[in-house]
């Protein structure tokens, strides 16, 4: 879904084909790529196809890129998606690696989550992290999600496979 949503520190918009030499910035980070479901980019080329191949008019899916206000640089991006099947919205984010530690996942991802119920019935918020990824657990507990299940994930590519939780959010 197109969507522009501002924080006090960032301003948080689709994110398009130009943006694919940020994009490539932790896409194609070994450190940042080391816990994503996604294989890691080798060529920035590859990041603009799929920047391509995106479709931000899906009413299902609120993906958004993080821009500092102060700078205008595009940071990270994240968003959450709608999983028909299992009726909850899943979430997912990257960050740019010297941008980690800072709060910026966390202050975006609570703007997404509060634009996407204004205008969509959100009830059940889920996400999975490597159990070796205390980063992205303590995303979520601040988030106010908790755990829900153990689980594992694969990446696209099938070239390795974590040992997971997941963690959820209900909502009356």
């Amino acid at each position: 879904m197109k969507a522009t949503i501002e924080t006090d520190r960032l301003i948080l918009r689709n994110v398009t084909p130009d943006d694919y030499q940020a994009c490539f910035t932790w896409c194609g980070d070994p450190d940042v790529n080391e816990y994503m479901i996604y294989p890691l980019y080798k060529n920035a080329e590859d990041v603009k196809t799929w920047l391509e191949s995106r479709n931000n008019d899906d009413p299902d899916e609120c993906d958004l890129g993080f821009v500092l206000k102060e700078t205008g640089e595009l940071i990270g991006m994240g968003g959450i998606y709608y999983k028909k099947e299992a009726s909850v919205w899943k979430i997912g984010y990257n960050l740019r690696k010297d941008m980690w530690g800072r709060g910026y996942v966390p202050e975006a991802m609570r703007a997404i989550i509060d634009y996407v119920r204004s205008v969509r019935d959100v009830h059940i918020i889920e996400g999975e992290f490597c159990i070796d990824n205390s980063k992205s657990k303590r995303v979520m507990e601040k988030l106010g999600m908790s755990y829900y299940k153990d689980c594992q994930y694969t990446k696209l590519d099938g070239s390795r496979t974590y040992e997971a939780k997941s963690y959820r959010i209900v909502f009356d």
